[in-house]
């Protein structure tokens, strides 16, 4: 090997800068965990007002149905 020198040493710098990416990881996982429960929480309570909403539109689509065929009743009677 011409020129070429490998050191085993390990500086502290480098073990603190290794430490604090660590830590820093660490700590956004956690924080991206606390995120990811948060919206499970928040899906799973919104999910049964959804399907509530849904069942609540059909019903308002009906009832607009049977108001639309008593009003054309209530012409068909008033022309007779």
């Amino acid at each position: 090997m011409s020129g070429f020198k490998l050191e085993r040493t390990v500086s502290f710098g480098v073990i603190a800068t290794l430490a604090l990416q660590s830590a820093g990881a660490l700590m956004w996982g956690g924080a991206a965990e606390v995120r990811l429960q948060a919206l499970e929480v928040s899906a799973s309570t919104v999910l049964p007002v959804a399907e509530r909403m849904v069942r609540l539109e059909e019903q308002m689509s009906m009832a607009r149905q049977s108001l639309a065929r008593i009003e054309r009743r209530l012409d068909d009677q008033k022309q007779n």
